[in-house]
């Protein structure tokens, strides 16, 4: 069913120890600092931000490989912390995820059709013909011709691996499905055929997905709603056409005057809300509001006080300025 909340989170965490030693504290890195969204399907959420801002972790704890620090995360409806171990297989099958590097993903020596079946041998007790069945069947579905299965990886294109990698994290019947930067390692017209592709996936399938990427003209494209993260946290979130129209937080528009506009006809004229300076360090983030050294709108409360987001319409900002009304 269309918009039925797949994935739930609420004030999610995931704090490292870093560092330490016999005479010495670990310091506590706070890759994710409070992270709330609801997923549904047939809907994609896309997170971006910059390196180091929480995206790849905030997939980790989705995906169930690591387990959140504090929080509440749901999902179809079930809290997989503590549950027992038929139900967290379960859990498992219903969230798949496609990795970045669509070759470093899938096993060198095993045969495609060997790749995509493995999943059933672990997971199903369907036998021999069945899963052969479904192999050749998946490969259809993803654009790809049943008797390449008899290849190896290596011997396809970047495009066709990564349509490989799709097939297998669908074999399962998945409910949520992690995009973990999926097209950043293609050539823009692949990128194209591949994001065509995930769409069709998702308007037959009801697929939820969490995209995760840097690149705004990608995400421009696919997704339905959008979170910015900041070292952590997220600082801007709400639907794809509000966000892109009349950006609020600082950070997001500064994110979108980076964004390359690929018309020659048009000449984008200079931004003061580019961003300047580095990102702080998650081990030792600013007092106050983390991005106040790099905001041109940042004042004494911002370096003193934390935003909490607030409501704005349709989106949810944590902003110091936005709440004051103070403009770019």
């Amino acid at each position: 069913m269309t918009g039925e909340v797949v994935v739930a989170a609420r004030d999610l965490c995931r704090y490292y120890t870093v560092g330490g030693g016999l005479f010495a504290r670990g310091q506590i890195l706070k890759a994710v600092d409070g992270a709330s969204f609801t997923l549904r399907t047939g809907r994609t959420l896309a997170v971006v931000g910059e390196s180091g801002c929480g995206k790849s972790t905030l997939a980790r704890l989705v995906t169930m490989v690591e387990r959140p620090s504090s929080g509440r995360l749901e999902i179809c409806g079930t809290d997989p912390v503590g549950v027992d171990r038929e139900t967290k297989r379960r859990l498992r099958r219903s969230v798949q995820i496609v990795f970045q590097d669509p070759y470093g993903s899938l096993n060198p020596r095993q045969k495609v059709a060997t790749i995509l079946a493995e999943p059933l041998v672990i997971n199903t007790r369907k036998s021999a013909r069945e899963r052969r069945e479904a192999v050749a069947a998946m490969m259809r579905r993803v654009g790809l011709r049943p008797e390449l299965g008899r290849r190896y990886p290596h011997m396809f294109s970047g495009g066709q691996r990564q349509r490989i990698a799709v097939a297998r994290a669908l074999m399962l019947e998945p409910a949520v499905v992690v995009l973990d930067e999926p097209v950043s390692a293609l050539d823009l017209s692949i990128q194209a055929q591949v994001l065509n592709l995930l769409e069709d996936l998702q308007a037959e399938l009801g697929l939820a997905y969490l995209f995760i990427s840097h690149d705004l003209s990608v995400v421009r494209y696919i997704a339905d709603e959008i979170m910015v993260m900041y070292l952590g946290r997220p600082v801007e979130q709400g639907p794809r056409e509000a966000l892109f129209a009349e950006p609020l937080h600082p950070y997001t528009r500064a994110l979108l005057a980076a964004t390359p506009v690929a018309d020659p006809r048009r000449r984008r004229r200079r931004d003061r809300s580019a961003l300047g300076g580095e990102t702080p360090s998650p081990i030792d983030p600013p007092s106050g509001c983390p991005f106040h050294p790099r905001c041109p709108l940042a004042d004494a409360r911002c370096r003193r006080e934390r935003p909490e987001p607030l409501q704005r319409g349709d989106r949810q900002v944590a902003c110091h300025a936005v709440e004051e009304g103070r403009g770019p």
